[in-house]
């Protein structure tokens, strides 16, 4: 979890495919009006997330079921948001990926996604850090903030 262009999608693939687990990133459960409206520089209310966040724990709830082992690539900006994705399930572990706004920025600058370098202020403005997590700085690189996830959580590559 983390404000957007932190690095979600580049440790979550990784970790997912050291681990053989499956990989979903969230960004693919907004609704086109929600993507318009992002890509247009309109934030986010928690009115319009809610439907998305509403998608991606009932996915989540459908995996557990089938005892998937997952990793889920997600904003979770607001502790609300945590539990309404979190609520119901069992084994469920956030990592909170760190970063300030000027390397954020930075990185920002440099991808295309419909999330723009401009919105990225009412990220951190929405954003409420969380109090259960692993906090991961993404001043390190991408592979050493995978072993660091792997080894504080004891987590195995899959052999």
């Amino acid at each position: 979890m983390g404000v957007s262009g932190c690095g979600k999608t580049t440790v979550g693939k990784s970790l997912a495919d050291k681990l053989g687990w499956e990989f979903i990133e969230s960004d693919v459960y907004h609704s086109k009006e929600d993507i318009d409206k992002m890509a247009n520089g309109i934030p986010l209310t928690d009115l319009d997330r809610l439907p998305w966040l509403e998608r991606l724990h009932t996915l989540l709830i459908k995996k557990q079921a089938k005892n998937i082992s997952l990793i889920l690539a997600c904003s979770a900006l607001k502790r609300s948001y945590r539990e309404m994705l979190y609520d119901g399930l069992c084994g469920c572990m956030f990592v909170y990926l760190k970063g300030d706004y000027d390397l954020i920025m930075e990185r920002m600058s440099q991808r295309e996604h419909f999330m723009k370098p401009p919105m990225l202020q009412s990220q951190f403005d929405a954003l409420e850090e969380p109090e259960n997590a692993l906090v991961a700085p993404i001043s390190k690189p991408a592979e050493q903030i995978v072993q660091n996830i792997m080894h504080h959580y004891g987590i195995s590559y899959k052999t």
